[in-house]
């Protein structure tokens, strides 16, 4: 979608406001008060320095947290709220209002993406970059899909699956460019995540760099924004605009956490803060839900202050081995948890008491996201690294 090379940069007069814009991108340092230079942020505008291609920084155990707690968010959303024959309200009470926010679990998961995969690329080529995604996405992913067709199809409670060849396409995770049908319908997100990827996959070819991905993040918020009145279905279908705050938010929190906080780069999170606010008006859940835009901004509101303070070093501290356990959880959870749990109430509600079949289904579900974790993602996830590195390898020697 939006590519801004270095050599592309607009010449501006020398003293002037746009000209001290333009010296903030490349010396991010200049904006920070005077503090001994650190290796990695020294020269963050030369591309592929030594410090700018050094190992990523170590994970933050606390966000594999905050990535399992969105997840629940979700679980409760679809669960809680799910096909219960009876106002969810009169049966869960206060955890059925709740679960009316729970959608903005989705959101909370983009806006950490943006941190997590600015992160995970930085020292990395393009080809380390795709083997790293694909491994990460597609072994648990493939579980889901066949787990929920195997269900629905065993079990047409909610809805049978879907025809063989839509099935079989959304193995390939592209089934919303192509205009299928998800067999799960929480699979839309990763429609998103890809593009996502697709777009940042520029800077890591490029060479990530502090300058680069500010321009990146900079020049996705314009179109993103603009692309509103284009009328150019195509862009926004590259672009995701409703949901690019968030993504472009998460990446600039990251460079924060990275190099320090500037104006520059407060001023990106919060334009995106305010351009995400403004969207939240448009969504058909907020009418669907009887909420009012002002609680659903104030939840919006509150995921940005947390991953800023995440950011700014709140929780360096935080180093609970079972944080880890937790993050690998999140994203097996997330692929079984709808379609196959709402099947399960579907079948089972008229047997079992409501709060007993809902904790049953959620802890079922997690425990067959541990095993998925466990004995698909660990073992299939590192053969498959193995043998695209090696298929990588045998491309460039050709």
């Amino acid at each position: 979608m939006t590519r801004q090379q270095e050599a592309s940069t607009p010449h501006v007069a020398r003293g002037g406001p746009a000209h001290a814009v333009t010296r903030a991108v490349q010396h991010p340092a200049r904006l920070r008060p005077a503090a001994p230079a650190r290796p990695e942020t020294a020269r963050p505008d030369v591309a592929a320095a030594p410090a700018e291609q050094a190992a990523p920084p170590r994970r933050l155990l606390v966000l594999d947290g905050l990535r399992l707690a969105a997840a629940l968010l979700v679980v409760a959303h679809h669960l809680v709220r799910g096909p219960w024959g009876v106002e969810p309200g009169s049966l869960f009470g206060p955890l059925a209002a709740v679960a009316s926010f729970g959608w903005l679990g989705v959101n909370l998961f983009f806006l950490i993406s943006g941190f997590v995969i600015c992160l995970s690329s930085w020292g990395r080529g393009l080809g380390e970059f795709a083997v790293s995604r694909a491994v990460r996405l597609f072994p648990a992913y493939w579980v889901g899909v066949v787990l929920t067709t195997a269900v629905l199809a065993a079990w047409p409670a909610l809805r049978g699956p879907l025809p063989a060849p839509e099935s079989l396409v959304n193995l390939t995770m592209l089934q919303s460019g192509l205009g299928v049908t998800d067999q799960d319908w929480s699979y839309w997100s990763l429609g998103a995540e890809l593009r996502f990827y697709l777009l940042f996959a520029i800077v890591v070819w490029l060479g990530v760099t502090c300058r680069r991905v500010v321009y990146f993040c900079t020049v996705w918020t314009l179109v993103a924004a603009f692309s509103t009145t284009w009328d150019q279905r195509w862009i926004d279908n590259m672009i995701v605009p409703e949901f690019a705050p968030y993504f472009v938010a998460g990446v600039a929190l990251f460079l924060i956490h990275r190099f320090g906080a500037n104006l520059l780069l407060w001023g990106l999170v919060g334009v995106n803060w305010l351009i995400a606010l403004y969207r939240l008006q448009g969504y058909p859940a907020l009418a669907h839900f009887h909420l009012d835009w002002w609680s659903v901004a104030a939840v919006v509101t509150g995921c940005f202050a947390l991953l800023a303070a995440i950011a700014l070093g709140a929780f360096q501290r935080v180093s609970w081995r079972w944080l880890t356990v937790a993050g690998a959880l999140t994203y097996p959870l997330y692929l079984i948890h709808q379609a196959i749990g709402q099947t399960l109430i579907l079948a089972l509600r008229d047997r079992v008491p409501h709060w007993l079949l809902l904790a049953g289904i959620v802890a079922l579900m997690l425990g067959v996201a541990w095993l998925v974790h466990r004995y698909v993602e660990r073992p299939l996830g590192g053969r498959l690294k193995r043998s695209l590195t090696t298929s990588l390898a045998a491309v460039r020697r050709g």
